[in-house]
């Protein structure tokens, strides 16, 4: 039973760091709609999201396991130099700009109030879980 709350709160802490790191790309975008040549990047949150909680497969079906704590874990520095749990791409531009910017300020606003929902609605079942846990403990 333990095992399986922990699982389950490690999923949802898992996916706010996910959600962090993606708002924080997303930011980015969005401040640099304007600049000359800037590429917009984001990461696929569901390959990340297997990453950081250790079920990614490799393309013929292998497993990737950590079985010495000196592995390296799939992260990457992100331009600040702290510690990140994904790997950022480029997106393909809808449309060609002139400047060689690729950011679409339209996509950006909407994957940025998605992804803030997305963020809030696993607060809440944190928050939920939690609130079980303390319920059961009371014998309410």
């Amino acid at each position: 039973m333990l095992d399986r709350l922990t699982r389950t709160l490690n999923h949802h802490a898992q996916a706010l760091q996910l959600r962090s790191e993606r708002q924080q790309v997303l930011t980015n975008n969005i401040a640099n709609a304007d600049t000359p040549g800037y590429l917009a990047r984001d990461f696929d949150f569901g390959d990340a999201m297997k990453q950081a909680m250790g079920t990614a497969r490799r393309a013929d079906g292998a497993r990737l396991v950590s079985t010495d704590n000196r592995h390296f874990g799939g992260s990457v520095r992100g331009a600040d130099g702290s510690q990140t749990l994904t790997t950022l791409k480029y997106r393909a531009p809808d449309q060609a700009a002139i400047d060689g910017n690729s950011v679409d300020i339209d996509r950006e606003r909407a994957n940025f109030a998605d992804n803030a929902l997305r963020y809030e609605a696993s607060l809440r079942f944190i928050n939920g879980n939690v609130k079980k846990i303390l319920s059961a403990i009371r014998g309410e």
